[in-house]
């Protein structure tokens, strides 16, 4: 795969443990899904490109197949607000796609990562004729304002274990992110950019949090032990 090519041109047709990884494929009663698997397209993205901008149109209203994503956007002062991490299972961008209006964030990746695709008319198609896709896409918007709900209560704290705790806890939304389980493939940096904490202190606030038995740190990724505790607060040191 060359770098030289933009995320749009190493576009290709999914495999089929690629469209396993699609939750809402299943959903689709037989000519809906034929459909859908005519038009859904994924692209090989590599560490730090965009796959969306702000400005930009919509075309597609996309989802991760496998790596991690990261929604963010640039306030005026120039400081990045990041909004949420996009790991495997996750599908974003409905309400722009509904609205047909320009990007409002930035997704770019944070790794090597594979991106699905549906161009934005098929997904309204999908809107006007599927009952299924249509309650995919309002459990989507309903958790979706909650998460970003809870962003901006995140942005705010100044404890730097809760702020871990809570992003981390985003991480394994089920509804969300249904292809994460119960281990998430995440590194310190990669947490680091998206809470917004340096490396080092993430990696205190993880070990804290082992410590009290809510995650385990493993080779390569986190364990959830306790995901209620996770999502509450988080006693500070």
């Amino acid at each position: 795969m060359s770098s030289d090519l933009s995320l749009r041109q190493r576009r290709r047709i999914p495999t089929a443990d690629e469209l396993a990884g699609i939750p809402w494929l299943h959903l689709l009663l037989p000519a809906e899904r034929e459909r859908a698997l005519t038009e859904l397209q994924v692209g090989d993205a590599l560490p730090g490109d965009h796959v969306c901008r702000i400005g930009r149109p919509v075309t597609y209203w996309f989802g991760v197949v496998e790596g991690l994503l990261k929604m963010s956007s640039d306030n005026a002062q120039g400081a990045t607000m990041t909004f949420a991490g996009l790991p495997p299972g996750g599908w974003f961008g409905e309400g722009t796609a509904l609205k047909r209006e320009p990007y409002r964030y930035n997704i770019q990746a944070l790794r090597k990562s594979v991106v699905a695709g549906l161009p934005v008319d098929t997904f309204h198609w999908l809107l006007d004729h599927s009952i299924g896709f249509n309650r995919f896409v309002m459990n989507q918007l309903n958790e979706r304002l909650g998460q970003f709900i809870a962003a901006r209560e995140i942005d705010r704290m100044n404890n730097p274990d809760l702020r871990v705790a809570r992003s981390l806890a985003a991480l394994f939304n089920p509804v969300l992110y249904p292809g994460v389980g119960e281990i998430l493939r995440i590194t310190q940096q990669e947490m680091a950019y998206l809470v917004g904490l340096s490396r080092q202190r993430v990696n205190e606030a993880l070990a804290h949090l082992q410590a009290q038995g809510i995650i385990r740190i493993e080779y390569g990724g986190l364990r959830v032990l306790d995901l209620a505790a996770l999502r509450s607060s988080v006693s500070a040191r």
